[in-house]
């Protein structure tokens, strides 16, 4: 295969050669050459020239009066000789003017080689027009910016679209030329040898696709791929897909940091020093870099704390930052450790803001370490009209759609996982979905998860085109189809799981996957199969363990820290729960759960926390402020607000919390379910929320999932009964909302 890229790359020279010679001829005859320059730009100008491509040439000249009889002897014989001509006539000045304000001009012009005539002619262009290119690089820039983005628009992404356009297309030939042209300005450097090699791969490819038309195609579309890949020694069209996906994505990440580098020049140095993030993480000059310190061959864990740092700011990644994190992070442990499981949860709850993110570890081989099953569905085609996508960009995408769905489930962070494999088994030969289950076992087990959670994954991935295929396929007046669905699915978090895969999965293959119609028809048939589910018992309330019942024996006022484990014994009485809470906020402790129950008149919480970043707090301190707080010494509402200045608001869009009351739940308690992203002192402002509804917590489970928190709530009323007045439930919806926005 190097073979043929290599004669095609020759070819192209070899092209450019003879053409040189046959307008050098043509420029000889044409008159006495004085005061007169052929410029070639285009492919052309960069010896780039394709069986299809077109000539574009300007000729120069000093003000000749029969510059247009000169053209002309030189214009007609390439028309007559069939091939493409883009020409213009010039002198100096007219060029530089034209260039100022005609940026397909300019970007040819910076790019110019001289072919025949007065070279120093040539030269004098060049440098005028570079000099004004540099000088307003500032707004030229810009416009060159939006130029790309209106072409990756139009034309889609090179390396994810079943019929990419290899040169307008995002990823594609201009990309690159563009980057040429950013580093003319002296702005960024030149694009490096990946990007290059990406760059000559694309060329061949378009090489060949003008051997196989016979005319001058820049879109390479699926009839024609086979043949193509033939061309360039390839298997098949698969594999030529696969190649051009790589390169495709190398040239757009390349193109993604260069226009950074340009945002960076352009805005001017950031004016804030590092800020923290996480521990080991912090922000600098607008991007994520390691903190000093920050050891990558020490802490494995690292790497994914700095993604999930980056996808929750929506800030990138530094270059520099992902270089030292792939040559130096020490290999995970496996099973990995919870806060590495919790990590990679963060990083996909960001929704769009974790594309790339995701795309930054892929490129630098981050992602293969640490699952390497990703290997067999990376760059992998989907010959497919209706994906819009690779496998493993389709499963990213997943990802992201389903972060707007995780309310809607109760275990988020299995939506997450299971929208990022659901379709990892099409790395391998067979039914996708069958293998996919065997293959989310192992990853399950790798990743750290409980032997449970890894049964629902691997049920969620073996059966994530059920409801779909069912609704869309079957009769669902059927009481056949319900109970078949229902006994499959075994559970409502199972159903509730599948149901949100369905659509992230659905709106990220495309339109003609995923429509209105088709979601009517699968809400229809969770709600019969949810109907069918029903018959089970209700959950019961959460109950003390056997050690929080012993540790209440021994009466209330008790505080005890050790590690991350926060456990409060206290008399019974509202707000207990959201005032301990509020205490640990304030002393930078992230609440990732919490449990709350009463052993008659003496309450027993179980906090576990983690530091926001660096150091946990002093334990001595934390107990002091708990008892001042259990006593009504301490004003936790002013240290809260304080804490809440000094935190930024998230960058990046998240879903909007949900508040739901269970009436099923419990028969003695009303069960409120809070759904929202987590940020400090959250659980503090839902417990004043409920204390404002004048209502009493018997119960609580509190979780944090990545970001996300998943807290569950049994109140009472004032008489200690469950809430039935429809006005007061409507109170406490709306007051535990704007607790949270």
């Amino acid at each position: 295969m190097r073979g043929e890229a290599r004669s095609f790359a020759a070819a192209r020279g070899s092209r450019a050669a003879d053409t040189d010679r046959w307008l050098k001829d043509l420029f000889r005859t044409a008159g006495d050459g004085a005061g007169t320059a052929l410029m070639a730009v285009g492919s052309l100008g960069r010896r780039e020239l394709a069986p299809g491509s077109d000539l574009d040439l300007v000729l120069l000249h000093e003000g000749r009066d029969d510059i247009a009889s000169i053209a002309d002897r030189v214009w007609y014989p390439v028309w007559d000789s069939g091939v493409g001509l883009d020409h213009s006539v010039r002198t100096v000045d007219e060029a530089v003017r034209v260039a100022r304000d005609d940026l397909k001009a300019v970007l040819g012009l910076i790019q110019a080689r001289h072919v025949a005539g007065d070279p120093e002619l040539t030269k004098k262009a060049r440098e005028a027009v570079l000099a004004e290119w540099r000088a307003d690089s500032r707004r030229r820039l810009a416009e060159l910016r939006v130029a790309a983005d209106r072409r990756a628009e139009s034309s889609g992404e090179v390396a994810f679209l079943l019929e990419p356009d290899l040169k307008d297309g995002r990823g594609g030939l201009r990309d690159l030329q563009a980057m040429q042209a950013v580093a003319a300005a002296w702005v960024a450097s030149a694009p490096g040898p990946r990007a290059r090699e990406a760059y000559e791969f694309i060329l061949d490819v378009r090489h060949a696709l003008h051997v196989v038309t016979g005319r001058g195609a820049d879109r390479l579309v699926l009839q024609e791929q086979d043949a193509v890949a033939g061309l360039l020694g390839l298997l098949d069209a698969e594999a030529l897909m696969r190649r051009l996906a790589e390169a495709g994505r190398t040239i757009a990440h390349a193109f993604d940091v260069t226009w950074r580098a340009v945002d960076r020049l352009v805005s001017g140095p950031s004016p804030r020093g590092r800020r923290p993030l996480a521990d080991g993480v912090v922000e600098h000059g607008g991007e994520v870099v390691l903190a000093r310190g920050a050891d990558p061959r020490k802490d494995p864990v690292l790497v994914l704390r700095v993604a999930a740092a980056a996808a929750g700011s929506g800030l990138p990644l530094a270059p520099a930052t992902v270089t030292v994190l792939a040559a130096q992070s020490a290999p995970m442990p496996v099973p990995w450790p919870e806060e590495a499981r919790d990590a990679l949860v963060s990083v996909l709850g960001a929704g769009r803001a974790a594309v790339p993110v995701w795309e930054e570890l892929d490129q630098a081989g981050i992602l293969v370490k640490l699952l390497p099953d990703w290997e067999r569905v990376r760059h992998r085609p989907q010959r497919n009209p209706i994906h819009r996508f690779t496998v493993d960009r389709h499963l990213v995408e997943t990802a992201a759609n389903a972060a707007a769905h995780t309310r809607e489930v109760s275990r988020p962070d299995l939506l997450l996982i299971s929208a990022l494999l659901h379709d990892i088994g099409k790395g391998w030969p067979g039914d996708h979905s069958a293998t996919g289950e065997v293959v989310v076992r192992d990853i399950g087990a790798r990743i750290g998860l409980p032997a449970r959670d890894v049964e629902i994954l691997a049920t969620v991935v073996r059966h994530h085109l059920l409801l779909p295929e069912t609704a869309t396929r079957r009769d669902l007046d059927d009481p056949v189809t319900i109970e078949k669905v229902a006994g499959t699915v075994g559970s409502r978090e199972v159903l509730d799981l599948l149901a949100a895969l369905a659509s992230a999965d659905g709106h990220a293959t495309g339109p003609a996957a995923w429509n209105s119609w088709k979601a009517g028809l699968v809400a229809d048939l969770v709600r019969r199969v949810r109907s069918a589910l029903s018959g089970s018992p209700p959950p019961k309330p959460p109950s003390l363990s056997e050690a929080q019942v012993a540790l209440a024996r021994h009466g209330g006022g008790a505080v005890r820290v050790h590690g991350g484990a926060v456990t409060v014994v206290a008399p019974d009485r509202p707000g207990l729960l959201w005032s301990a809470a509020g205490v640990l906020a304030a002393h930078r402790l992230v609440v990732r759960s919490a449990s709350s129950a009463a052993a008659g008149a003496t309450a027993v919480i179980e906090f576990a926390v983690i530091p926001e970043y660096g150091s946990p707090p002093d334990p001595a301190t934390l107990e002091a402020d708990l008892r001042l707080v259990l006593a009504g010494r301490l004003d936790i509402e002013q240290r809260l607000a304080r804490r809440t200045r000094s935190v930024r608001p998230a960058r990046v869009p998240v879903a909007p919390p949900r508040v739901t009351l269970v009436d099923d739940a419990s028969a003695t308690a009303t069960v409120v379910e809070v759904r929202a992203h987590d940020r400090p002192g959250l659980l503090w402002r839902i417990g004043r929320a409920f204390g404002e509804c004048g209502l009493d917590v018997r119960a609580a489970r509190v979780e944090t999932l990545g970001a996300e928190a998943v807290d569950v709530f049994y109140v009472v009323d004032r008489a200690g009964r469950p809430l039935s007045d429809g006005a007061q439930r409507t109170q406490v919806r709306d007051l535990v909302l704007a607790a949270l926005r």
